[in-house]
Protein backbone atom coordinates (compact mmCIF):
# COMPACT_ATOMS: atom_id res chain seq x y z
CA UNK A 1 0.00 0.00 0.00
CA UNK A 2 2.81 2.41 0.87
CA UNK A 3 4.35 1.78 -2.55
CA UNK A 4 1.11 2.77 -4.24
CA UNK A 5 1.01 6.05 -2.31
CA UNK A 6 4.65 6.81 -3.20
CA UNK A 7 3.98 6.16 -6.89
CA UNK A 8 0.93 8.41 -6.80
CA UNK A 9 2.95 11.15 -5.09
CA UNK A 10 5.68 10.93 -7.74
CA UNK A 11 3.08 11.13 -10.50
CA UNK A 12 1.51 14.27 -8.96
CA UNK A 13 4.93 15.97 -8.69
CA UNK A 14 5.69 15.16 -12.34
CA UNK A 15 2.36 16.64 -13.47
CA UNK A 16 3.01 19.82 -11.48
CA UNK A 17 6.53 20.11 -12.92
CA UNK A 18 5.19 19.70 -16.47
CA UNK A 19 2.60 22.41 -15.85
CA UNK A 20 5.24 24.79 -14.50
CA UNK A 21 7.48 24.21 -17.54
CA UNK A 22 4.57 24.77 -19.94
CA UNK A 23 3.63 27.97 -18.12
CA UNK A 24 7.20 29.25 -18.31
CA UNK A 25 7.37 28.53 -22.02
CA UNK A 26 4.09 30.36 -22.55
CA UNK A 27 5.36 33.45 -20.72
CA UNK A 28 8.60 33.39 -22.70
CA UNK A 29 6.67 33.18 -25.95
CA UNK A 30 4.49 36.15 -25.00
CA UNK A 31 7.55 38.17 -23.99
CA UNK A 32 9.22 37.41 -27.30
CA UNK A 33 6.21 38.80 -29.19
CA UNK A 34 5.88 42.10 -27.35
CA UNK A 35 8.14 45.11 -27.57
CA UNK A 36 7.45 46.47 -24.07
CA UNK A 37 10.44 48.44 -22.84
CA UNK A 38 12.86 46.38 -24.94
CA UNK A 39 12.66 48.79 -27.88
CA UNK A 40 12.80 52.33 -26.58
CA UNK A 41 11.95 53.76 -29.99
CA UNK A 42 10.78 57.32 -30.32
CA UNK A 43 8.12 57.65 -33.02
CA UNK A 44 8.28 60.65 -35.28
CA UNK A 45 5.52 63.22 -35.03
CA UNK A 46 4.34 65.47 -37.83
CA UNK A 47 3.38 69.09 -37.49
CA UNK A 48 0.74 71.24 -39.09
CA UNK A 49 -1.85 73.67 -37.78
CA UNK A 50 -2.36 70.95 -35.18
CA UNK A 51 0.24 68.43 -34.12
CA UNK A 52 -0.72 64.91 -35.08
CA UNK A 53 -0.95 61.87 -32.90
CA UNK A 54 1.50 59.06 -33.52
CA UNK A 55 0.23 57.23 -36.63
CA UNK A 56 -0.78 53.58 -36.57
CA UNK A 57 1.66 51.28 -38.31
CA UNK A 58 1.55 47.68 -39.45
CA UNK A 59 4.13 44.91 -39.57
CA UNK A 60 7.75 45.99 -39.24
CA UNK A 61 6.74 49.67 -39.37
CA UNK A 62 4.97 49.19 -36.04
CA UNK A 63 8.25 48.09 -34.46
CA UNK A 64 10.40 50.76 -36.13
CA UNK A 65 8.08 53.74 -36.77
CA UNK A 66 10.94 56.18 -37.23
CA UNK A 67 12.61 54.10 -39.94
CA UNK A 68 11.18 55.03 -43.36
CA UNK A 69 12.59 51.89 -44.93
CA UNK A 70 10.60 49.52 -42.73
CA UNK A 71 7.50 48.89 -44.82
CA UNK A 72 4.60 46.49 -44.35
CA UNK A 73 6.66 43.33 -44.03
CA UNK A 74 10.23 43.85 -45.18
CA UNK A 75 12.87 46.61 -45.33
CA UNK A 76 13.12 48.63 -48.53
CA UNK A 77 16.68 48.86 -49.75
CA UNK A 78 18.30 52.04 -51.01
CA UNK A 79 18.79 52.23 -54.73
CA UNK A 80 21.69 54.35 -56.03
CA UNK A 81 21.04 56.95 -58.67
CA UNK A 82 21.41 55.63 -62.21
CA UNK A 83 24.60 56.86 -63.95
CA UNK A 84 22.49 58.22 -66.80
CA UNK A 85 20.19 60.25 -64.52
CA UNK A 86 20.25 63.94 -65.41
CA UNK A 87 19.70 66.49 -62.65
CA UNK A 88 18.48 70.06 -63.14
CA UNK A 89 20.96 72.89 -62.59
CA UNK A 90 19.46 73.75 -59.20
CA UNK A 91 20.16 70.23 -57.91
CA UNK A 92 23.72 70.31 -59.26
CA UNK A 93 24.33 73.64 -57.56
CA UNK A 94 22.86 72.35 -54.30
CA UNK A 95 25.26 69.43 -54.30
CA UNK A 96 28.14 71.84 -54.76
CA UNK A 97 26.90 73.53 -51.58
CA UNK A 98 26.90 70.18 -49.80
CA UNK A 99 30.53 69.61 -50.79
CA UNK A 100 31.51 73.08 -49.56
CA UNK A 101 29.84 72.28 -46.24
CA UNK A 102 31.77 69.01 -46.01
CA UNK A 103 28.66 66.84 -46.19
CA UNK A 104 29.21 63.14 -46.83
CA UNK A 105 26.30 61.98 -48.94
CA UNK A 106 25.11 59.47 -51.53
CA UNK A 107 22.77 60.23 -54.42
CA UNK A 108 19.79 57.88 -54.44
CA UNK A 109 17.34 56.91 -57.14
CA UNK A 110 14.08 58.89 -57.18
CA UNK A 111 11.63 57.85 -54.45
CA UNK A 112 7.99 57.68 -55.52
CA UNK A 113 5.30 56.36 -53.19
CA UNK A 114 1.92 57.75 -54.22
CA UNK A 115 1.87 61.41 -53.20
CA UNK A 116 5.09 60.95 -51.24
CA UNK A 117 8.58 60.97 -52.64
CA UNK A 118 11.75 62.85 -53.52
CA UNK A 119 12.81 63.47 -57.11
CA UNK A 120 16.53 63.72 -56.33
CA UNK A 121 17.15 62.36 -52.81
CA UNK A 122 20.44 62.40 -50.96
CA UNK A 123 21.42 60.20 -48.04
CA UNK A 124 23.48 62.08 -45.46
CA UNK A 125 25.88 60.07 -43.30
CA UNK A 126 28.07 62.90 -41.95
CA UNK A 127 28.56 66.65 -41.86
CA UNK A 128 32.30 67.11 -41.76
CA UNK A 129 33.44 65.19 -38.69
CA UNK A 130 29.89 65.00 -37.29
CA UNK A 131 28.26 61.63 -37.80
CA UNK A 132 24.55 61.36 -38.63
CA UNK A 133 23.06 58.26 -37.03
CA UNK A 134 21.21 56.73 -38.68
CA UNK A 135 21.95 58.26 -42.07
CA UNK A 136 19.18 60.64 -43.14
CA UNK A 137 17.37 60.59 -46.49
CA UNK A 138 16.38 64.14 -47.47
CA UNK A 139 16.00 66.57 -50.32
CA UNK A 140 19.24 68.34 -51.13
CA UNK A 141 17.78 71.68 -49.98
CA UNK A 142 16.88 70.28 -46.56
CA UNK A 143 20.28 68.59 -46.26
CA UNK A 144 22.11 71.82 -47.09
CA UNK A 145 19.96 73.84 -44.69
CA UNK A 146 20.54 71.38 -41.87
CA UNK A 147 24.28 71.18 -42.57
CA UNK A 148 24.57 74.98 -42.53
CA UNK A 149 22.78 75.15 -39.19
CA UNK A 150 24.90 72.34 -37.71
CA UNK A 151 28.22 73.89 -38.73
CA UNK A 152 27.40 77.56 -38.12
CA UNK A 153 25.20 77.34 -35.01
CA UNK A 154 25.21 73.93 -33.32
CA UNK A 155 28.98 73.41 -33.18
CA UNK A 156 29.82 76.94 -31.93
CA UNK A 157 27.08 76.65 -29.28
CA UNK A 158 28.53 73.35 -28.07
CA UNK A 159 32.03 74.81 -27.88
CA UNK A 160 30.74 77.86 -26.00
CA UNK A 161 28.70 75.87 -23.47
CA UNK A 162 30.71 72.67 -23.10
CA UNK A 163 34.16 73.48 -24.55
CA UNK A 164 33.69 70.54 -26.90
CA UNK A 165 32.82 69.85 -30.51
CA UNK A 166 29.94 67.69 -31.74
CA UNK A 167 30.61 64.02 -32.53
CA UNK A 168 27.17 62.66 -33.50
CA UNK A 169 23.67 63.87 -34.26
CA UNK A 170 21.11 61.15 -33.58
CA UNK A 171 17.97 61.55 -35.67
CA UNK A 172 14.62 59.82 -35.29
CA UNK A 173 13.01 60.41 -38.67
CA UNK A 174 13.96 61.87 -42.04
CA UNK A 175 12.01 60.83 -45.17
CA UNK A 176 8.88 58.88 -44.23
CA UNK A 177 5.69 58.61 -46.26
CA UNK A 178 2.78 59.67 -44.07
CA UNK A 179 0.07 62.28 -43.63
CA UNK A 180 -0.59 64.68 -40.78
CA UNK A 181 -3.18 62.97 -38.63
CA UNK A 182 -6.51 64.77 -38.44
CA UNK A 183 -5.80 66.94 -41.46
CA UNK A 184 -5.20 64.66 -44.43
CA UNK A 185 -2.28 66.86 -45.45
CA UNK A 186 0.95 65.28 -46.61
CA UNK A 187 3.67 65.56 -43.97
CA UNK A 188 6.91 67.36 -44.77
CA UNK A 189 8.58 64.06 -43.86
CA UNK A 190 6.79 62.60 -46.87
CA UNK A 191 8.56 65.16 -49.07
CA UNK A 192 12.00 64.72 -47.53
CA UNK A 193 11.89 68.25 -46.11
CA UNK A 194 11.90 67.38 -42.40
CA UNK A 195 14.27 65.91 -39.82
CA UNK A 196 13.73 65.01 -36.14
CA UNK A 197 16.73 65.30 -33.80
CA UNK A 198 16.60 63.10 -30.70
CA UNK A 199 19.99 63.73 -29.08
CA UNK A 200 23.43 65.24 -29.63
CA UNK A 201 26.68 63.53 -28.63
CA UNK A 202 29.60 65.83 -27.92
CA UNK A 203 33.24 65.18 -28.66
CA UNK A 204 33.93 64.65 -24.95
CA UNK A 205 31.42 61.79 -24.87
CA UNK A 206 28.58 63.68 -23.20
CA UNK A 207 25.14 62.80 -24.58
CA UNK A 208 22.66 65.69 -24.58
CA UNK A 209 19.11 64.38 -24.73
CA UNK A 210 16.62 66.77 -26.29
CA UNK A 211 14.07 65.97 -23.58
CA UNK A 212 13.30 68.93 -21.35
CA UNK A 213 16.16 69.08 -18.81
CA UNK A 214 15.76 69.11 -15.05
CA UNK A 215 15.14 72.22 -12.98
CA UNK A 216 18.80 72.80 -12.15
CA UNK A 217 20.31 71.73 -15.48
CA UNK A 218 21.14 75.33 -16.35
CA UNK A 219 23.85 74.58 -18.91
CA UNK A 220 21.80 72.01 -20.78
CA UNK A 221 18.72 74.22 -20.76
CA UNK A 222 20.71 77.16 -22.10
CA UNK A 223 22.24 75.01 -24.82
CA UNK A 224 18.90 73.59 -25.98
CA UNK A 225 17.28 77.04 -25.93
CA UNK A 226 20.08 78.34 -28.13
CA UNK A 227 19.75 75.37 -30.49
CA UNK A 228 16.03 76.08 -30.91
CA UNK A 229 16.42 79.84 -31.33
CA UNK A 230 19.24 79.52 -33.87
CA UNK A 231 17.25 76.94 -35.80
CA UNK A 232 14.51 79.49 -36.41
CA UNK A 233 16.92 81.45 -38.62
CA UNK A 234 17.36 78.45 -40.94
CA UNK A 235 14.14 76.42 -40.87
CA UNK A 236 10.53 77.46 -41.37
CA UNK A 237 9.37 75.08 -38.61
CA UNK A 238 11.11 74.40 -35.31
CA UNK A 239 9.17 72.56 -32.61
CA UNK A 240 10.46 70.83 -29.51
CA UNK A 241 10.04 70.06 -25.80
CA UNK A 242 7.69 72.46 -24.08
CA UNK A 243 5.56 72.99 -27.19
CA UNK A 244 3.34 69.98 -26.48
CA UNK A 245 3.52 66.40 -25.28
CA UNK A 246 4.17 64.98 -28.75
CA UNK A 247 7.40 66.97 -29.03
CA UNK A 248 8.66 66.21 -25.53
CA UNK A 249 11.64 64.19 -26.76
CA UNK A 250 12.85 65.70 -30.04
CA UNK A 251 13.32 68.80 -32.15
CA UNK A 252 11.36 68.82 -35.39
CA UNK A 253 12.99 70.88 -38.17
CA UNK A 254 11.51 71.42 -41.63
CA UNK A 255 11.56 73.85 -44.55
CA UNK A 256 7.86 73.92 -45.40
CA UNK A 257 6.87 76.73 -47.74
CA UNK A 258 4.24 79.00 -46.21
CA UNK A 259 2.49 82.11 -47.37
CA UNK A 260 4.10 85.45 -46.55
CA UNK A 261 7.25 83.73 -45.26
CA UNK A 262 5.57 82.65 -42.02
CA UNK A 263 7.72 80.58 -39.63
CA UNK A 264 6.47 78.31 -36.87
CA UNK A 265 9.07 78.51 -34.12
CA UNK A 266 7.76 77.15 -30.82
Amino acid sequence: MAGIFRAASVAVRQVRRARMIAGGLGIAAISACTTGSVLSLEPAVDVGSQTSAVPKYAGMQRLVPSNPYMTAAYPRMDEPMAPTEQMPASEVECRQDLKRLGVVYTDLAPIREGQCGIDYPVKISAIGSIGMKPAATLTCDMAATFAGWARNELVPSARWRYFSGVRTIRQGSSYSCRRIAGEGTLSEHGKGNALDVMSIELGNGKEIDVRKPGLFAFRTRGFLNTVRADGCQYFTTVLGPGYNYDHRNHFHFDIKNRRNGYRACR
